[in-house]
């Protein structure tokens, strides 16, 4: 099991949890009760119930490096391309935009 933590303008805001069979994104509830907090993407609104999937989702596959930039991660962390959690994971602590990404170790 992985662990990242999703921060929305420097708020720790969700979990995202890569099991053995699926992923589980769930927002914290200290930032839905936050009146001011923005949900992560249109298809991960804000809601109490965590949200599951058998594949990385697709908006923070998104946020995963490509072409030249995933050659750079592969050689210098040594990480398999088709890790998306692991690359996740080490690409994304200061994604463009205002979402973070940290692993929970």
């Amino acid at each position: 099991m992985r662990q990242g933590e999703i921060w929305v303008n420097n708020t720790l805001a969700a979990t995202l949890t890569e099991n053995d069979n699926d992923y589980n994104f769930e927002y914290k509830k200290t930032y839905l009760e936050d009146e001011n907090a923005i949900q992560i993407s249109v298809t991960l609104p804000l809601q109490k119930e965590p949200f599951i999937s058998e594949q990385l989702f697709p908006f923070f596959d998104g946020l995963i490096p490509e072409g030249w930039l995933l050659d750079i991660a592969h050689k210098n962390w040594k990480i398999n391309p088709r890790d998306r959690m692991g690359l996740l994971l080490t690409t994304c602590r200061d994604c463009i935009g205002n979402i973070s990404i940290i692993e929970k170790t």
